[in-house]
């Protein structure tokens, strides 16, 4: 990809502050759990709630675009983790839509740190979907059978969204990094770069483009993973 083309599918990823405001990005948590390392990206209260200062927001989300387009375009890759109840789904989502590895259930430590291992049980998932698919479990008894399914059906959870993904990734988006701190830590450790939502709550100097935002809202959320993943297929002329 051309750096003309780079430039244009940036371009083609608007980032507004009217949208962001009423998605919900500015509302950070309560003054009381404010990190002292987040103080910069706060611009008042109000109702003892830190708000958060969109055009900074908007600046650091454009860097963040930016890294993410100039990633894909030079086939990179990049993984999605959010295990949060509320916005795990749209995670899933978002990663599908644009065709990129995800973790929306619970992070299993070692993923990055521990990789080679967790290869080989993503292969036996594999494994045990193709030979269930090629009718190969039929001769077994019903109990039998049901104590297979259960058994992929764990296997599905942990790895489903993992199952493509031959080697490890070159960045990782977090959209909530106090719920998974452990992802950031390894990705730390391997020299993941780390691209994250960062609310009032957490040290934003942990992300390498920390997006200061509203990690808790569900519009707020969907907003930063709609504009992620139309970077990446832009970038990938999806």
């Amino acid at each position: 990809m051309t750096e003309a083309t780079k430039k244009s599918a940036i371009e083609e990823t608007k980032i507004n502050i009217e949208e962001m405001l009423s998605s919900g990005l500015g509302v950070g948590h309560t003054v009381s759990r404010l990190h002292p390392k987040m103080k910069d990206y706060v611009s008042g209260i109000k109702n003892n709630t830190n708000i958060i200062d969109l055009d900074k927001t908007a600046k650091n989300f454009s860097a963040a675009l930016k890294f993410i387009s100039n990633l894909v375009s030079d086939n990179k890759k990049i993984i999605f983790v959010g295990t949060k109840i509320q916005t795990k789904d749209l995670v899933k989502k978002a990663a599908e839509d644009c065709s990129v590895p995800y973790v929306s259930e619970r992070w299993l430590g070692g993923t990055f740190t521990n990789f080679e291992t967790i290869s080989k049980r993503v292969e036996y998932f594999k494994e045990m979907e193709s030979k269930r698919a090629s009718g190969e479990f039929e001769k077994y008894t019903k109990k039998e059978r049901l104590k297979i399914d259960k058994e992929l059906e764990s296997l599905r959870i942990k790895f489903e969204g993992i199952k493509n993904m031959s080697k490890l990734p070159e960045a990782v988006f977090i959209s909530d990094f106090k719920k998974d701190i452990i992802c950031a830590l390894e990705a730390k450790r391997k020299g993941i770069f780390i691209v994250a939502i960062t609310d009032t709550n957490v040290d934003p100097t942990m992300a390498d483009y920390p997006i200061p935002a509203n990690d808790d809202a569900i519009s707020s959320v969907k907003y930063i993973l709609d504009k992620v993943s139309q970077t990446i297929r832009n970038s990938h002329n999806i």
